[in-house]
């Protein structure tokens, strides 16, 4: 088998053009966006031996986690996806990429997201990277710079399910962490009727993307203390744990949210504060350290 028989394989398998020009088979893939849109753009690494293990995580997950990213950041911006490429270097086993672009292709059509294109490598060490196109109409994009002093702090579903089940392997939990499910609904629902001021996902712990979109709004956090915490998941996964790939957003205090926003629940955690610092306090006073993943954490020192 070689490279143009592997293409040949993965442009059978991805047969749904949704909305592209052109797609696999030329030297780039063409898109035209409509008129009044702007396009969004994310890209996203998943590295055998730093996200996951070919001992735990089956091919179909890993394709289906590899695409689920990158869409859980258009839906934090309130967009809708339109295409991905998918650069993966493989031990060039063709069972495996099979079980990997239908775990990736499932989530794709699941969401209207065309496979563009991408590129193949041969190597020991499986390395996918994945981009991910979406679109907004133009100006309404959600970003992480809008929150302002009053505004109310949400997050959606459970925190530390991902964490949970890589701990334990077992259950709802492993299979939360297997397949993430992008919030893309209730995204949308955000910037068009509930007119979210800042929204983010929730890839590396709450404690840290917080501190991150504080950081981008220049403002602090007051927490309640009182998290959705996913069943059996203790609070320190709840704060810390990665991959959850929930929705953190803020409202102006006079917008009513309800508890469930397309059919996913939601929860008020706190409020933004004043505070050039930007601090994050919870429970009453204690300052909340942002000690979520970090890529660079144990080479750094930070």
């Amino acid at each position: 088998m070689n490279e143009n028989d592997l293409v040949a394989r993965i442009r059978a398998l991805a047969s749904s053009s949704f909305g592209l020009a052109l797609g696999i088979g030329d030297d780039c893939a063409v898109y035209r966006p409509r008129a009044g849109e702007e396009l969004l753009f994310t890209t996203d690494f998943l590295i055998e031996g730093r996200h996951f293990l070919r001992e735990t995580h089956g091919a179909a997950d890993v394709g289906c986690k590899a695409l689920a990213r990158g869409l859980s950041d258009i839906a934090a911006m309130g967009g809708v996806p339109r295409f991905c490429l998918v650069s993966l270097a493989f031990p060039g086993d063709g069972k495996w990429m099979d079980g990997f672009y239908n775990g990736l292709l499932s989530l794709a059509r699941e969401h209207k997201t065309a496979l563009a294109g991408g590129d193949l490598s041969r190597s020991d060490r499986i390395v996918c990277d994945v981009v991910v196109c979406g679109s907004a109409p133009t100006g309404t994009a959600l970003r992480r710079s809008g929150a302002r002093p009053g505004d109310a702090i949400y997050v959606t579903g459970a925190l530390g399910g991902s964490a949970f089940g890589l701990a334990t392997k077992k259950g709802k939990a492993w299979k939360r962490h297997l397949r993430p499910e992008p919030r893309l609904a209730v995204g949308k629902a955000l910037r068009t009727k509930y007119r979210a001021s800042a929204c983010m996902d929730l890839s590396d712990g709450l404690s840290t993307d917080l501190h991150r979109l504080c950081r981008e709004s220049g403002v602090g956090a007051e927490l309640d203390g009182d998290l959705p915490v996913f069943p059996g998941a203790s609070i320190e996964q709840a704060l810390h744990g990665g991959e959850d790939y929930e929705l953190l957003f803020t409202v102006p205090a006079k917008v009513r949210i309800p508890e469930a926003i397309q059919s996913v629940p939601v929860t008020r955690i706190g409020r933004i504060a004043r505070d050039r610092q930007r601090r994050i306090r919870i429970g009453g006073g204690f300052l909340l350290q942002p000690l979520g993943f970090d890529h660079f954490r144990e080479r750094d020192g930070l």
